[in-house]
């Protein structure tokens, strides 16, 4: 399910801008874009958050900006120590002799480990900023979290009006399906009869009539209906939270998504079922409909 949240504070001379955002996925995919000064915490952001979001490709980014003039503050840019000048004309002089463009040289060179000095202290934390961080990151998420409850009232309601829709092409069926028996019957006993006449042989009326008894009742799509009826009850109740229990083991977008594929074999059936054209074109506004379901299932957690 798609979201966003932000939440910002201030430490010193910097602010500190907290970010998450997400999109549709089967399971949590969590990936920090935070500068190497929050890097320590890492694995306690990640114990923070994971508990709270139960699938979707989400993205957390902690960056700093100066409160003065909000510039960005890159911390990776001003780690570094000076630079060993001999290890510099080496690599220099040395890729110079190879025929190497000198233009942008120097700024690949001084990428090569061994060319600038490392840092011999690290920036920490002080526990204060930690614990703003911390109260920022729940913030974010607070708004993150009612981005997505509006977007779920919405996904129910289009829910509701897509589950309605194939309901209503259901009840379109019956008239077709009781005018298809007479049909089938007539057209079976019209062949019958000529056949009969051609051959001059006499019907066998009792064979005839367990032959129509076993044809009429492979076509029959009473069952369909019912079960296909059921899944679509199922669905509401699921979206209503009435089987809160099982959604707690299994999750209600995959429990949407498990009713939705029962609604399509039972869709399926029916359209294999059916010797009408008006029928089958039924059928089809069926999976056209189910198909845009199946599609907004996978924003649900």
């Amino acid at each position: 399910m798609t979201g966003y949240g932000k939440a910002e504070f201030l430490a010193g001379d910097h602010k500190t801008i907290v970010e998450i955002k997400s999109l549709n996925s089967k399971q949590l995919d969590l990936n920090l874009k935070i500068q190497p000064y929050f890097r320590e915490k890492e694995n306690a952001i990640r114990q923070l958050l994971s508990p709270l979001i139960e699938r979707g490709k989400v993205d957390l980014t902690i960056y700093r900006q100066s409160a003065q003039d909000g510039t960005n503050i890159d911390t990776d840019n001003t780690a570094f120590g000076p630079i060993n000048k001999e290890a510099f004309h080496y690599y220099y002089n040395e890729l110079l002799s190879l025929g190497v463009d000198p233009t942008g040289l120097a700024a690949s060179i001084v990428r090569i480990p061994g060319v600038i000095a490392q840092p011999t202290t690290e920036q920490v934390m002080p526990e204060t900023e930690w614990t703003l961080l911390e109260e920022a990151i729940k913030k974010a998420f607070a708004d993150f979290e009612a981005f997505r409850i509006q977007e779920g009232a919405a996904l129910e309601t289009m829910f509701t009006t897509k589950l309605n829709g194939i309901a209503d092409l259901l009840k379109q069926v019956e008239p077709f399906e009781t005018n298809r028996v007479a049909n089938i019957k007539s057209r079976l006993l019209s062949n019958l009869e000529d056949l009969a006449a051609k051959t001059k042989q006499e019907i066998d009326q009792n064979r005839l009539e367990a032959e129509l008894i076993y044809y009429l009742e492979k076509l029959d799509i009473t069952e369909e209906k019912v079960r296909l009826t059921n899944h679509i009850r199922y669905f509401r109740e699921v979206m209503a939270g009435h089987d809160k229990e099982n959604d707690k083991q299994l999750g209600v977008g995959k429990k949407l998504g498990f009713i939705a594929q029962e609604m399509g074999r039972e869709i399926n059936t029916l359209g294999s079922k059916s010797n009408q054209s008006e029928m089958q074109i039924i059928v089809v506004k069926m999976k056209d409909i189910l198909e845009q379901i199946k599609e907004q299932v996978l924003n649900v957690l």
